[in-house]
């Protein structure tokens, strides 16, 4: 298959084929963590047709790149022993830089697919990378800790005059998700070696990598620090921090914040209020949460559908059903056209008080106003199902959805039948959603394998775990001490040891640009 050509062709694993196929996702699931290093084969140019984009992106309709995008992915994901370049070779399909970017977001999951399909790409006659692609590649490889390669590809960049603040950008999210917080910082002030000045917009993205990545304490730091003396902070920053501190739902630092923000001179806006009403709700305080939006009425600010949402959502789950209708209500007259979340918000409401039926009722009024349902939709009702032990009609609202799933929904249900010991369900969900080319997460391979596991299924476990480890997915600790644990207590201490040395050199090995 395409990774162990790949692996095989660095000659740093050992020889022998992947058990099962080249997985890749068809959705940007950002979320995926990955732990993927290697080294891909150096493609030649081939006989594939290039199409040099002589036209703008908006007579490449975003139908047909997408449509393409999705032939090139599925043709990579039936490959058994193939290189990118072989099965590429065969395809007649014209690449296009915009063609190309799509491909490489739908592998965002991948890192080294997506780095061997961009060096396939550049290696043709007569294409060019654009900056686009290169950021797609950026992300991709940001997610499997390829920083060496991504510096790399940032000289390259500017090289071709194809560098731009985004990329730093880029970058500095992905180390923040690392938790590397001062490589973070210092992606972002990179900029200014290459030519770039740091303004108070790449100032606030600083702060809003650090706080979204959970980091809102190295944020405060650097707003503390630097305010004043390298930027002056405007109410987009203040916000940006009364979000990351709602989000950790520390009310204190919000109300602190806020308070700071009103003494500088900055007037609170719907968005400021947004923040503080949803910080508020996630902390159950939904008094002080009607509170805050009583005062913003008081100040002519209209509330917008995200507030009424969040009050919705956290009174629902609550169970102050009576309530949560109540700015259900007011949402609908409040001149705002009624949105999904809005909807899924009710939908949630309803669940949380054990009136399922009231909630098929509302998703049959989204579907009457052609405002869904959509995944999420389903996803919530199924999340309330399974925890009334209602696994029945889960699968039956699973098997009946109008809308493709998503990895969450996948996820959701490979869950249930595991928990519930039905491993055949599970794999049948596991295998629905790989013909689809969904690539299965971490979570979702955590749940499979130690089901396995308390089965005694261990040649199964160490199949799927070797699975999650080939597409560059890094396995929990907990869940690799429980399969160690298993095979030590059955005598396979050689199987132990062949995980573990493979575990190993995936994390050693080096991508090579």
């Amino acid at each position: 298959m395409v990774f162990s050509q790949i692996f095989r062709s660095a000659g740093k694993l050992p020889g022998g084929h992947l058990t099962r196929q080249v997985y890749y996702s068809i959705f940007s699931f950002r979320e995926q963590s990955l732990n993927l290093e290697s080294t891909p084969c150096t493609h030649k140019a081939s006989n594939l047709i290039i199409h040099k984009s002589l036209h703008s992106p908006s007579v490449e309709t975003q139908v047909g790149v997408s449509q393409d995008a999705d032939r090139i992915c599925k043709i990579l994901s039936k490959s058994t022993d193939s290189t990118v370049e072989t099965l590429l070779n065969k395809a007649s399909i014209e690449l296009s830089p915009s063609l190309v970017e799509e491909v490489l977001k739908k592998l965002s999951n991948a890192g080294v697919l997506a780095f061997s399909v961009f060096k396939y790409a550049e290696n043709q006659n007569g294409f060019k990378h654009t900056t686009a692609t290169y950021n797609a590649l950026i992300e991709s490889l940001g997610k499997i800790k390829q920083f060496k390669l991504v510096w790399s590809l940032v000289d390259d960049m500017k090289h071709k005059k194809l560098l731009s603040k985004d990329t730093f950008a880029l970058i500095s999210r992905r180390y923040a998700r690392a938790r590397k917080v001062k490589e973070a910082i210092t992606a972002f002030q990179r900029m200014e070696e290459y030519g770039f000045t740091m303004e108070v917009g790449d100032f606030n993205r600083m702060l809003d990598t650090l706080s979204k990545s959970r980091n809102v304490g190295d944020a405060q730091k650097v707003f503390d620090k630097m305010k004043k003396k390298r930027f002056e902070p405007d109410v987009k920053s203040y916000t940006i921090l009364l979000e990351g501190w709602g989000q950790e739902m520390n009310l204190l630092r919000v109300n602190e914040v806020y308070g700071e923000m009103k003494d500088e001179g900055f007037e609170p806006d719907v968005v400021t209020y947004g923040i503080i009403i949803n910080a508020h709700c996630k902390a159950k305080k939904h008094d002080e949460a009607i509170r805050f939006l009583n005062e913003m009425e008081m100040r002519s600010c209209k509330p917008s559908p995200h507030i009424f949402c969040s009050l919705i959502n956290g009174l629902g789950s609550e169970r102050k059903l009576n309530q949560a209708l109540e700015f259900f209500e007011r949402s609908k007259s409040s001149g705002f056209p009624l949105e999904a979340p809005t909807y899924n918000a009710l939908v949630g409401a309803y669940c949380w008080s054990l009136r399922v039926e009231d909630a098929f009722k509302v998703v049959e009024e989204m579907r009457l106003k052609g405002i869904g349902p959509n995944a999420r939709t389903y996803d919530i009702i199924l999340h309330h199902l399974i925890r009334m032990q209602r696994t029945k009609e889960a699968y039956e609202v699973y098997q009946k959805m109008s809308c493709e799933p998503t990895v969450s929904t996948y996820e959701i249900m490979v869950r249930m039948f595991c928990n519930k010991e039905r491993l055949d369900m599970a794999i049948k969900i596991w295998d629905e959603m790989k013909g689809k080319g969904v690539l299965p997460g971490m979570h979702m391979f955590s749940s499979l394998i130690t089901a396995l596991c308390n089965e005694n299924k261990l040649d199964e476990a160490c199949a799927y775990f070797n699975e999650m480890l080939d597409v560059g997915i890094k396995a929990p600790g907990h869940m690799f001490s429980r399969l160690k644990q298993v095979l030590l207590d059955e005598g396979r201490k050689d199987k132990v040891a062949e995980l573990v040395l493979k575990m190993d050199r995936l994390r050693k090995t080096q991508l090579l640009g």
